[in-house]
């Protein structure tokens, strides 16, 4: 092969006999995150009960290191390699047969698979702890479509004419984390209030104790939402909600009776005015009785861009879309502007579909819920690798980005004596970052215990 340095272009030889070469020096930060969150521990005493002998593998480090391998970009359980690969720098890592009998037995209890969910809560609680934890919670729950290209248990064909899975997923909103997941049969609804309220528990489940004391709590949904089992559940457990509502034929009577004089600007989510869009409330203008009280209904309107086609339900060269939600106040456009915000939950989906969510491996629908909780658990580790230790645009990196920048970033591994030193290449643009990111790693205190 052949390189240019200098202009000048030399021809490369290229030789098997390098040492202390690591290709994932980043990576390293997320084992390392979910060792100093007290996520390890916590998941070895969780599954303590699986290890059959103390000189086997811990089953809690094969379920890190199986996170680690999704945050890193792995999308099958073979992918394990690359991390153990890694292994002066990530330690002993499970061969693949040893992590897929883990995985099996996990799916065969679930006291193991609330283990894992335990697991997560108790780590979170010390994240919080070091400066993550918010003023509220948003809670927002979407349902999402998964392809499968062979038979699968469980999988069946979808609204959209597709075969596969359609998991109902909670993210909390002002963290970036994950708050639950359920895996569902491709035909599952949408606007099932019975699963819409296991994942919202679940997801209330995973708010640490200790910081749920005087914390509001708002569920956030699209229209699939509007379900009055579901908003009766929020109602009766304190919860405020924020839901989509469809355009139907008397809500589109009550756009038309809103008076001129109710339309404010809309807001955008910096709080300054937007300049294409209006928020009016019609609650009065509507019977709004079988809603729970308190409920309130808002519009937003506003002008399509140039060369869209206007459907049915648009009406005088405007575009609608209406909200129900029990928030209280009179700044309409903020609740407002607070329900356009759930569009985050897209990207935090989409993100878990590169985190190893697209493509399901197992056969078994037991065993792939378990990959969905394992996904879950990566998505936290970059989450709070993101908050606590990375600045600026990094801290706000989409996975494969910061996997290009930080993880997969090339290193040498370098011993003299008792010391261990890791090289990173001194012109790469964002070496100063990672050194910078696993000098706050050791400066943060390690969760008790």
């Amino acid at each position: 092969m052949k390189v240019q340095r200098d202009g000048r272009e030399f021809t490369v030889e290229v030789t098997a006999d390098g040492e202390g070469l690591v290709s994932r020096a980043g990576t390293a930060l997320l084992s390392q995150v979910a060792d100093k969150s007290g996520l390890t521990r916590a998941l070895s005493c969780e599954l303590a009960s699986m290890r059959e002998r103390r000189s086997g593998h811990d089953p809690g480090r094969i379920v890190r290191d199986l996170a680690v391998m999704l945050a890193d970009g792995g999308e099958a359980l073979a992918d394990l390699g690359a991390i153990r690969e890694q292994a002066a720098l990530l330690g002993a890592v499970a061969s693949d047969s040893t992590a897929y009998r883990a995985i099996e037995r996990i799916a065969s209890g679930p006291e193991l698979i609330e283990g894992l969910r335990a697991a997560r809560k108790a780590a979170r609680e010390h994240v919080w702890g070091l400066g993550l934890v918010p003023e509220r919670v948003t809670i927002d729950l979407d349902a999402t479509l998964l392809g499968a290209h062979s038979e699968k248990e469980g999988a069946a064909g979808n609204f959209k004419g597709g075969f596969g899975f359609h998991p109902m997923l909670a993210y909390f909103e002002e963290t970036s984390e994950a708050a639950a997941g359920l895996l569902r049969p491709g035909n599952a609804g949408a606007n099932t209030a019975a699963d819409q309220i296991a994942v919202a528990e679940a997801a209330l489940e995973q708010i640490p104790t200790e910081r749920i004391e005087g914390i509001e709590v708002l569920l956030r949904t699209d229209s699939a939402g509007a379900v009055h089992e579901l908003l009766e559940w929020a109602r009766e457990g304190g919860i405020r909600y924020s839901v989509g509502f469809d355009l139907t034929e008397p809500v589109r009577e009550a756009i038309a009776r809103i008076p001129a004089g109710r339309w404010v600007a809309a807001q955008e989510q910096d709080g300054s005015a937007r300049e294409n869009g209006e928020v009016a409330e019609a609650t009065d203008l509507i019977d709004l009785s079988a809603w729970p009280e308190g409920s309130r209904l808002l519009v937003r309107r506003e002008r399509p861009h140039p060369g869209a086609q206007l459907s049915f339900t648009d009406h005088d060269g405007h575009r609608f879309q209406a909200i129900l939600t029990d928030q209280e106040g009179a700044d309409i456009a903020t609740i407002e502007c607070r329900h356009r915000a759930r569009a985050r939950a897209e990207n935090e989906i989409a993100d878990d579909k590169d985190t190893g969510l697209e493509k399901l491996p197992f056969r078994a629908f037991a065993m792939n819920a378990v990959w969905l909780e394992l996904i879950l658990i990566a998505h936290d580790l970059l989450a709070w690798t993101k908050a606590l230790l990375l600045e600026g645009e990094l801290a706000r990196a989409r996975p494969k980005r910061l996997r290009h920048r930080l993880l997969h970033l090339a290193a040498r591994l370098a011993f003299s004596g008792r010391r261990a030193k890791l090289r990173l290449q001194a012109g790469w643009p964002w070496a100063a970052e990672l050194v910078a990111a696993f000098a706050k790693l050791r400066a943060l205190p390690a969760a008790a215990g």
